[in-house]
């Protein structure tokens, strides 16, 4: 069973649609929410084009080099849905999903992908040729997806951890973090690999919650944020 099996499973089969993530960029004033059953989607739709147009094999090596953000929410649990090993290297990677904005950190691999951190979404345009823009690419693929490889529990998911070790890491930190089902959790925490995107991402998972996300958090904004989105659990570098 893969990362995104195990952590994101449950929480489509739990009762209620609840949002999974609400995402803020202060500087650009722009607010995203998506629902447990939208993530899943997006997932899907990376999953997809991996399998389909990348023929990527469970344990294939993946260059996921984004910052906290929801479109990286379906690049990592895309790639962990078919069983990629997200690195940290570019070199010799199947794919590097990098910003738009930094073409350069996805030399090496095989494919580069940019994905642009458009608040809505929108394709990238002017790219150069040969590379593949995320949000276009995956748009006309299915909203579901059914390995064809089985991902094992052994198999290398997360730098040098594997599948079983991510899974069972994420439950113990939403334990320690004190996040529960009910929880909305708030976080400026940056997506580093592979302690902050644990935390601040995979953590909250495990624990069925949903995450409240800051980028370029403006402290003015916060007691606010705290009051609109009825934060209970807060996480902060």
């Amino acid at each position: 069973m893969s990362v995104t099996q195990a952590l994101l499973g449950p929480l489509l089969t739990s009762g209620a649609p609840k949002p999974l993530i609400t995402h803020y960029d202060d500087a650009t004033g722009a607010r995203i929410e998506l629902s447990r059953a939208t993530t899943a989607n997006w997932a899907a739709k990376t999953a997809n084009w991996l399998v389909d147009e990348l023929d990527l094999e469970p344990g294939a090596p993946v260059l996921v080099a984004l910052p906290a953000h929801w479109q990286t929410v379906g690049v990592l649990l895309g790639s962990w849905w078919c069983g990629a090993h997200i690195t940290d290297d570019p070199r010799g990677a199947e794919v590097a999903f990098v910003p738009a904005s930094d073409l350069d950190s996805g030399k090496g691999a095989h494919t580069v992908a940019a994905v642009g951190l458009d608040a809505l979404g929108a394709p990238v345009r002017g790219l150069p040729d040969g590379i593949a823009d995320y949000v276009s690419d995956i748009r006309v693929h299915g909203d579901d997806f059914s390995p064809i490889s089985p991902v094992g529990g052994g198999d290398p998911a997360l730098l040098d951890r594997s599948v079983d070790d991510v899974i069972n890491e994420a439950r113990r930190r939403a334990e320690t973090l004190h996040i529960g089902p009910d929880d909305r959790v708030l976080s400026t925490l940056e997506w580093s690999l592979p302690g902050g995107v644990v935390d601040g991402f995979l953590a909250v998972l495990a624990a069925q919650a949903s995450l409240v996300h800051c980028t370029n958090l403006d402290p003015q904004q916060l007691g606010r944020r705290r009051s609109d989105e009825r934060i209970t659990v807060e996480l902060a570098p």
